[in-house]
């Protein structure tokens, strides 16, 4: 096959790809777009990049149920272009069910695996554009750049044919081609009844949500049609517009129809664990200037920002691991748990194919089944609709706080223990410290003492009161 394994301008897709980033000014979101039912109380995601559907499944009925994850988001389903790179995933020839991570059939069977095991499926969505270059996708069609039978023609993307150049300018985001890819005319009937018809057959597979991929290169109103032609219209709806000082595109514009993942989140979450002190995070969240906390999906790191080194990443030791930990005990947002793979090469696909034997190995990391991280989904939907109380810092990288009388973290980010009596407002009693499984004892004046090693964290909560 030929195709665009640089995007054709001599870089790596997913640099390229990190470049799509909006403005953050506030914008109102269009008249009458529908709103996205909210993630729920059991509100983290598991991010399975490039997981085959199989191996997603048995995740799911292993670790995912079990540790009270509420949903686990898929990569690309759809028909892509062949290639080993990881990215051959986000060029779709087609809206049949037929990538490397596998048919339809085990797409179903996947989806109905984790229904039962209590964890919500949503698919990473690509809407926005189809494959450069020509060949046979890997389902068997063939395609051309501007055709691909049977779906689309040269009249249904857009007129402009030049890739994007100036962020500044709204017409060319949102018109002209990102990184080269071909881009569809969502302001075109046929073409925004063509994705719906993709998103409702991902609907009746029983899908419950999407990562709506590269949506600040189509305008919200679009989005917002396709949307209001689903037949689960209120179905759950995460958005990847990423922010971008001065330019034309505001993630806020987004907010009318559902999530938007804040990228200033993750960026922002790197420079404190690495530079500064963990002490500011007092007010993270809005008290930033971030989206509002009910619309915002949030992340420490994502396949896109892990390689390009503009968010923390697994190579980051326990910075990353605590920045994880603190996420999932801060009351702001939606969270993803990136878990993805080992890589040295940016644009290497994965590991045997996308098939996952066993966790750490083959290059397989699972995040999500890290126990510091998965301790932390249980804290997370225990302290549910609670608010921070009893902070504590020390002025620098040692913090504490509750989560009212359901839970409570301590963090210690330095080189030293940390030992100290800390307030907390949990009732007396025993309970499990999650992090290192052991009995901590709060007294009748709700105080605990404890100390905790360095680049290690306390968690306690209400559903933990024995390590048994």
């Amino acid at each position: 096959m030929s195709g665009i394994p640089r995007a054709g301008v001599g870089r790596p897709l997913a640099a390229l790809l990190a470049l799509t980033a909006g403005a953050a000014i506030a914008v109102t979101a269009p008249a009458g777009e529908a709103g996205a039912a909210p993630p729920g109380p059991k509100d983290v995601t598991a991010v399975l990049f490039e997981w085959r559907f199989d191996s997603v499944a048995r995740a799911c009925t292993e670790r995912l149920g079990p540790d009270g994850y509420g949903y686990v988001q898929v990569s690309p389903p759809q028909e892509h272009i062949q290639g080993g790179q990881w990215w051959t995933s986000y060029q779709p020839v087609s809206y049949k069910i037929a990538g490397r991570l596998g048919d339809r059939a085990s797409f179903a069977a996947m989806v109905n695996t984790c229904r039962t095991a209590g964890v919500k499926v949503v698919a990473d969505a690509v809407i926005n554009h189809m494959a450069a270059g020509d060949g046979t996708g890997t389902g068997g069609s063939a395609y051309s750049k501007y055709h691909y039978p049977g779906i689309y023609s040269g009249f249904d993307l857009d007129d402009c044919r030049s890739a994007i150049a100036d962020y500044r300018d709204r017409h060319q985001v949102q018109n002209c081609e990102l990184v080269g890819l071909a881009d569809l005319d969502t302001g075109e009937e046929y073409v925004r009844g063509r994705i719906a018809a993709y998103l409702n057959d991902l609907l009746s597979l029983g899908v419950e949500g999407f990562r709506i991929d590269a949506a600040k290169h189509l305008p919200a109103a679009d989005l917002a049609n396709i949307k209001s032609r689903l037949t689960r219209p209120d179905v759950y709806w995460k958005q990847e517009a990423i922010h971008g000082d001065g330019e034309a595109v505001s993630p806020g514009e987004y907010l009318g129809g559902g999530d938007v993942q804040e990228f200033r989140y993750a960026r922002d979450l790197k420079r404190v664990f690495q530079r500064e002190n963990l002490a500011y995070l007092r007010n993270y969240g809005e008290g930033w200037g971030y989206l509002p906390s009910a619309k915002a999906g949030v992340f420490v790191d994502n396949h896109d920002t892990e390689r390009l080194g503009d968010t923390l990443n697994y190579k980051d030791g326990s910075a990353y691991t605590l920045a994880n930990v603190f996420m999932l005990a801060w009351p702001y947002g939606s969270p993803d748990v990136h878990s993805g793979y080992e890589w040295s090469d940016k644009d290497a696909g994965p590991p045997n194919g996308g098939r996952v034997t066993a966790c750490w190995s083959d290059g397989w990391k699972c995040q999500h089944a890290w126990p510091e991280i998965a301790a932390m989904v249980a804290f997370r939907n225990t302290a549910h609709g609670q608010p921070v109380t009893d902070w504590w810092d020390d002025g620098g990288d040692r913090i504490a706080f509750g989560r009212g009388d359901k839970a409570y973290l301590a963090v210690n980010h330095t080189t030293a223990p940390l030992s100290r009596t800390f307030q907390t407002s949990l009732p007396a009693g025993t309970y499990c410290d999650v992090q290192s499984r052991r009995p901590v004892t709060v007294d009748g004046s709700r105080r605990l003492t404890a100390t905790l090693a360095p680049g290690t964290a306390l968690a306690l909560h209400a559903g933990a009161k024995n390590c048994a």
